[in-house]
C-alpha cells in the first residue's frame, strides 16, 4: 500500500490537508498554502502531542512539507510566525487513492465515520 501507516489519526490529518470538510474556495487555499498547526489541530480534533509527531512522520515519508510564514505577515498581525504544513506532490498523488482503499476495506458501519475530519477519523 504505502510506507505511511494509515491509522485513523493519519487518515484524519490527510483528509484535512486535502481540504475535505472545508468550502470550495477555502479548499483551494488549503491545497496551495496548507494549514498552520493550530488550524490543523482544530480541523482534525487531534491534540498537539498526537498531531505533530504524526506530521513529522508524514514529512519524513515525503508526503508533507512544512514552512514558516513570512515575518512581515506575522508582524503586521502582531503575533509570532506560524508554521504551515501542506501535502507534497507525492502526498497529493498518493493520499486520495490510499484513503479510498482504506475506506473500501473498512466495514460498512465504520465507513460513515470517514466523512470529514474529527477525532480518530470520525465525525464531530
Amino acid at each position: 500500500m504505502s510506507a505511511v501507516r494509515m491509522t485513523p489519526h493519519t487518515q484524519t490529518v490527510l483528509r484535512a490537508l486535502l481540504g475535505q470538510g472545508v468550502d470550495g474556495e477555502r479548499r483551494s487555499v488549503v491545497l496551495t498554502d496548507g494549514l498552520y498547526g493550530l488550524e490543523l489541530s482544530k480541523l482534525s480534533g487531534l491534540p498537539n502531542g498526537t498531531l505533530f509527531p504524526l506530521l513529522e512522520r508524514l514529512r519524513q515519508a515525503g508526503w508533507v512539507e512544512r514552512y514558516w510564514e513570512q515575518d512581515d505577515i506575522a508582524e503586521v498581525e502582531g503575533r509570532p510566525r506560524r508554521r504551515f504544513y501542506r501535502l507534497t506532490s507525492k502526498g497529493a498523488d498518493l493520499a486520495p487513492g490510499v484513503l479510498a482503499e482504506v475506506m473500501a476495506s473498512a466495514p460498512a458501519e465504520a465507513r460513515s465515520k470517514f466523512g470529514r475530519p474529527g477525532l480518530a477519523g470520525g465525525t464531530r
